[in-house]
């Protein structure tokens, strides 16, 4: 099998190649000067089952045109199986109309992977299972829940006395799963959004007083739910506050606000490549997920269970 990174992170590509022992394939990923995107494979993927890491993050219309091209590349150069390893799906929260006349967008990425010659699709966690359902190939949602658990375990004293917290309704399945494996309570956030980005709390199910909180969702954009959802947990007498994020996107003043905020600490994986300003902000820590993600390749390009990783 062939490893081919795009321009997303290659941070995350190196690590996923160092975890398989396989060197990245040579391609050149470029510009022309009108920022048209340019793809070159400089080595022979005939009949080779290749796999395309590219995460549609910042600038996410780039990153995708980058995937889809890539992805053509392989297909005109007679590649046996592409899979699209994204181990951050932008246009997931477009996942459905939220009103007269809207895009669902999240179908519509899906649609444009399929048709450019994807023959599977590797992702994690995706903000809604049903996004799996847009696409018409094989689809791996990967699970972070036991990367965060393990990490929980490893930094935290007494896991078990620790108090889960989805930070919406909506979160409920996601954080239950992290909840279960360290034996702990878990808490809802009723949150109302008023917005695109903003929201307001308004009520808090379960018993926090007293209680060493940690919040687990999938995405943390501007924070701004994030920090507003600590402070009213602090103010329902928790003693602290921690928040666990899948996808750090952080975009705009969001360090800047989680530096500001009650959390104790904001952990975020890897599946998109840290900013200078991130990787610089102490109450900011990343936990990589290259091991998963290299895992779940050698598993699928050796035909094996990748549901079994999360047994």
């Amino acid at each position: 099998m062939k490893l081919l990174a795009g321009n997303s992170n290659h941070t995350l590509a190196q690590a996923v190649a160092n975890h398989l022992d396989l060197p990245l394939t040579k391609a050149q990923v470029k510009r022309f000067a009108d920022n048209e995107v340019w793809v070159t494979i400089d080595e022979n993927v005939r009949g080779e089952d290749v796999f395309v890491l590219q995460s549609t993050s910042y600038p996410a219309n780039d990153h995708l045109m980058e995937l889809l091209i890539c992805i053509d590349a392989l297909k005109r150069a007679s590649a046996r199986r592409i899979t699209a390893v994204m181990p951050y799906f932008g246009y997931a929260r477009q996942d459905r109309k939220t009103g007269g006349r809207t895009p669902i967008s999240a179908k519509l990425v899906a649609n444009l992977i399929t048709r450019a010659g994807a023959d599977r699709v590797l992702t994690m966690d995706l903000h809604s299972g049903q996004i799996q359902g847009f696409f018409d190939i094989p689809t791996d949602n990967l699970l972070a829940a036991p990367l965060m658990a393990q990490d929980i375990k490893e930094n935290y004293e007494k896991p078990s006395e620790l108090m889960i917290v989805s930070p919406d309704v909506g979160g409920v399945v996601r954080a239950l799963a992290v909840a279960s494996r360290l034996n702990a309570d878990l808490a809802i956030v009723d949150k109302r959004r008023t917005g695109p980005g903003k929201s307001e709390v308004a009520n808090i199910i379960g018993d926090v007083v007293g209680r060493r909180l940690i919040m687990f969702d999938d995405i943390a954009d501007s924070a701004g739910t994030l920090c507003s959802a600590a402070k009213s947990l602090i103010d329902a007498g928790a003693v602290e506050v921690s928040a666990y994020v899948t996808h750090g996107v952080l975009s705009g003043a969001a360090t800047e606000r989680v530096k500001n905020s009650v959390l104790k600490e904001l952990v975020i994986t890897d599946s998109i490549e840290a900013s200078e300003q991130v990787l610089g902000e102490t109450k900011i820590r990343t936990v990589t997920c290259a091991p998963l993600v290299g895992e779940a390749i050698r598993r699928i390009a050796n035909e094996e269970s990748v549901s079994k990783l999360f047994d």
